[in-house]
């Protein structure tokens, strides 16, 4: 008796070999062209003079020697750094206590409020720096009156845009970002686990405890992100302050400046791409250590 006949494999066929690297070539095409090529020229225009398109002239560090020497710059820096301080230490935990008021399932209609404190974040920056120029006016602007009629002596001629330009733009950012900021600690929450809470409770934990040893560790991690992601976006400020503060005259000492509207200045309004290109690696190499820092730290927790 004759063996079966086995089944017959169907055929493998060979893929070129190029055939992987023509279905990535788009990508490599587009990130070459608009990352790395734009990346490599501006490291080598922040080691050059720029005198008009096309002249430029080798002059090694002398951008960063200028740059560290510059007082225009370190005022950018110190406006940059008051506006990430207010960002850290006054929006986020007004974040944090939004979500934890919203997250209460005692609260009739949580999904209303959510939806009124996330929605400012929907609205373009160009359209809130411009209610806001509105509302920080001397004389006719809400701020002002609304200040005037609770506290009479307040002086309607108030200078909000003209010397507190920093502040001003930290209170338009507070309104703008805080409901964006809740929605990551709302999803942080829902995720901490119940049983531990009720556990907590019946062994007689306050609000204040079960908030300290049960929430916090559970939400650490997303608020490390929501910390990270204001800092580099405190650094990287532009948009906001550059319409917010347009309309406003007599700006003394440039106090309206952050590194990144310096940088435009120097390589849109003056030119000198070469000195822009050197502030924007000096940023760049900034939000670099700020992001392995806070790798590194979240790392090292993690390990404790």
């Amino acid at each position: 008796m004759s063996a079966p006949a086995r089944p017959r494999r169907a055929s493998v066929r060979s893929h070129p070999a190029w055939a992987p690297w023509f279905f990535i070539a788009p990508f490599v095409l587009v990130f070459g062209a608009f990352i790395l090529w734009p990346l490599i020229t501006s490291l080598v225009l922040a080691f050059q003079a720029t005198y008009g398109p096309g002249t430029t002239q080798w002059v090694g560090t002398k951008n960063f020697v200028f740059m560290v020497g510059d007082p225009q710059f370190w005022q950018s820096v110190r406006n940059t750094a008051y506006f990430t301080a207010g960002s850290v230490f006054l929006q986020i935990p007004l974040a944090l206590g939004l979500a934890l008021l919203l997250n209460r399932p005692q609260l009739r209609g949580r999904a209303i409020y959510r939806l009124i404190f996330f929605s400012p974040s929907l609205v373009g920056l160009v359209f809130v720096g411009l209610i806001f120029s509105l509302l920080f006016e001397k004389r006719t602007g809400l701020v002002n009156i609304s200040l005037h009629g609770l506290f009479p002596n307040w002086d309607l001629e108030f200078p909000w845009l003209q010397e507190h330009a920093m502040t001003s733009v930290i209170l338009a950012a507070l309104w703008l970002y805080i409901g964006f900021n809740m929605i990551y600690f709302l999803a942080a929450l829902q995720n901490v686990p119940r049983d531990l809470l009720e556990a907590a409770s019946i062994d007689g934990a306050t609000a204040w405890d079960r908030f300290r040893h049960v929430v916090l560790p559970h939400i650490l991690p997303v608020g490390s992100f929501v910390v990270l992601l204001s800092i580099i976006g405190s650094l990287q400020l532009f948009e906001l302050p550059w319409v917010l503060l347009s309309n406003s005259t007599e700006l003394p000492d440039e106090r309206g400046n952050t590194v990144v509207m310096y940088l435009y200045k120097n390589g849109f309004i003056t030119l000198d791409l070469g000195y822009a290109s050197a502030i924007g690696w000096a940023l760049a190499v900034v939000l670099i250590a700020i992001a392995i820092g806070q790798r590194v730290l979240m790392r090292s927790r993690e390990e404790f």
